[in-house]
């Protein structure tokens, strides 16, 4: 099965985007957007995950999310997939100091690779996927508005294993 491992956003955080949104997301026809239910940080992306690896892969995560300290983050900006001028995905900033989020990433991702699961994607790029466009278009215009958002920060606490059913989402916290 499909499966992320994530942070979770906190419901307030949830609301304060969705408020933000809302009155912006009517005159958008041509953007497919995430529900705020399914928003959350994407650290690993794990394509194929075999029913055997999941037990392994959680007691992996929460022990790689054990040696973090708690950190701040907060949702600030946006940017495009894979260029504003041609994008196919719209997404918001995640500010952060750097070390700690860059740290958990990197061990979730070595506990994804020791439970013996692929870890899909490139390079680390914290962000949240806001919308998904069909095709690919200029949008640099939601980025001027986007870059008026400054969202509420909150404190990393907890690491999700997503799985991923067909566009529903199913969750494990560690």
């Amino acid at each position: 099965m499909r499966m992320f491992i994530a942070l979770p956003l906190p419901e307030a955080v949830k609301e304060d985007l969705s408020m933000f949104l809302e009155p912006r997301r009517e005159v958008a026809p041509d953007l497919r957007w995430a529900l705020p239910e399914q928003w959350h940080l994407t650290l690993a992306f794990l394509p194929e995950v075999a029913d055997r690896h999941t037990d392994e892969l959680l007691e992996r995560c929460g022990r790689a999310a054990s040696r973090r300290k708690p950190f701040d983050l907060r949702l600030v900006g946006a940017g495009a997939f894979p260029h504003p001028g041609d994008a196919k995905v719209l997404w918001a900033g995640v500010e952060h100091d750097g070390e700690e989020l860059m740290r958990l990433a990197g061990g979730v991702r070595a506990a994804g690779a020791k439970s013996g699961v692929a870890v899909g994607g490139g390079r680390f790029h914290p962000h949240l996927t806001l919308a998904r466009l069909a095709v690919p278009a200029d949008v640099s215009r939601w980025l001027r508005v986007l870059a008026m958002y400054d969202g509420p920060s909150w404190q990393v606490r907890e690491v999700a294993l997503i799985a991923s059913y067909l566009g529903q989402i199913g969750r494990a916290h560690v």
